[in-house]
């Protein structure tokens, strides 16, 4: 039986923890990974993995990608996971930088058990330019049975791909699909300039694209969650803002307690509501000794905030900003 809910108050996990992606795996546990991080002592974490049972308290569980993959073993940029469950089998999307080139790739690992470890295919999925290549969303489709890989960033546009039956590369004759592209170009308080970290799931008839957009990190850290919805998977994508005509439209932006607020996921309680886990920044500890200056050194702590659906759209139930105050909490099974 489920139990009633208890109260919270963000953060859930005040350590950096950028990137979160929280899923339900098979043995009743939420998990959530996040990009890697430096913890005190010097210690790389690469994957980071933490588990709980009712979303708010976590254990920290270490290291889910032990060895770096053999094209990539000299990098310090493991980024943005996303892990998958399918037929006992977990699969990690990731991006990270490969030794050689400039720009970052996709990546594809597999482990027996959602803690890991997880081990490298050998090659990345595909690599591009600058930061075009990033933040991986496995969504499987339950209108098509497709299972369909989301990604973009760096200027670039959000695009969705479909994945062969082993998960592992695309599907044959497949061909990128583009669903979202910046815009607002030069107006500072503009997020959709940059896209990137997509999140889908699908409710009540419609899928849901979440992303975030602008700058997540360093001391001019302007980043939030916008969000779009299609009746297919594969869109056209409709944003927020070309549906009310207001170019400033948001789901999450932040406020005085937390600062750029993004890069979300969505993951469901045992009653049902669906809770949207995320990073942001805290105005009072910004920054932690990190591994290099490409973030901006911001400290990305873990935060959680309820979602509803009205009129056809998601929103934050405490309102569009951060909670900071306790909250009813998430109910546990």
């Amino acid at each position: 039986m489920p139990n009633p809910a208890a109260t919270y108050r963000n953060p859930i996990w005040d350590f950096d923890f950028p990137d979160p992606a929280i899923i339900r795996a098979s043995d009743g546990w939420y998990y959530a990974y996040g990009t890697q991080t430096k913890r005190p002592g010097n210690l790389i974490i690469n994957l980071q993995v933490a588990r709980s049972r009712d979303l708010v308290q976590w254990e920290y569980l270490g290291e889910g990608l032990p060895q770096k993959p053999i094209w990539a073993h000299t990098t310090q940029k493991f980024w943005a996971p996303h892990v998958s469950e399918h037929n006992g089998v977990y699969y990690l999307y990731y991006s990270a930088k490969p030794d050689s080139g400039s720009g970052l790739c996709l990546a594809v690992a597999t482990a027996a058990t959602p803690a890991g470890p997880f081990v490298d295919v050998g090659a990345p999925l595909q690599c591009g330019a600058g930061f075009l290549e990033i933040d991986p969303m496995a969504f499987d489709d339950p209108a098509t049975g497709k299972c369909l890989l989301y990604w973009g960033s760096g200027f670039g546009s959000i695009r969705v791909r479909e994945l062969a039956p082993d998960r592992l590369s695309f599907a044959p004759g497949s061909q990128e699909i583009v669903l979202l592209t910046p815009a607002g170009a030069g107006d500072p308080r503009r997020y959709d300039q940059l896209l990137e970290g997509s999140w889908v799931v699908r409710r009540q008839g419609w899928y849901y694209l979440f992303y975030s957009g602008n700058n997540c990190c360093g001391p001019d850290a302007h980043y939030g969650v916008l969000v779009a919805r299609s009746r297919t998977a594969t869109g056209p994508f409709e944003t927020l803002a070309d549906a009310t005509g207001n170019p400033y439209a948001m789901l999450l932006e932040g406020n005085d307690h937390w600062h750029a607020p993004g890069h979300n996921c969505v993951i469901t309680d045992a009653a049902g509501h669906d809770w949207l886990a995320y990073h942001a920044i805290d105005p009072q500890q910004p920054t932690f000794d990190a591994i290099d200056e490409e973030q901006g050194f911001s400290r990305r702590v873990m935060l959680l905030d309820r979602l509803e659906y009205a009129d056809g759209w998601p929103r934050l139930v405490t309102g569009g900003t951060p909670s900071w105050e306790q909250q009813p909490g998430p109910v546990s099974s």
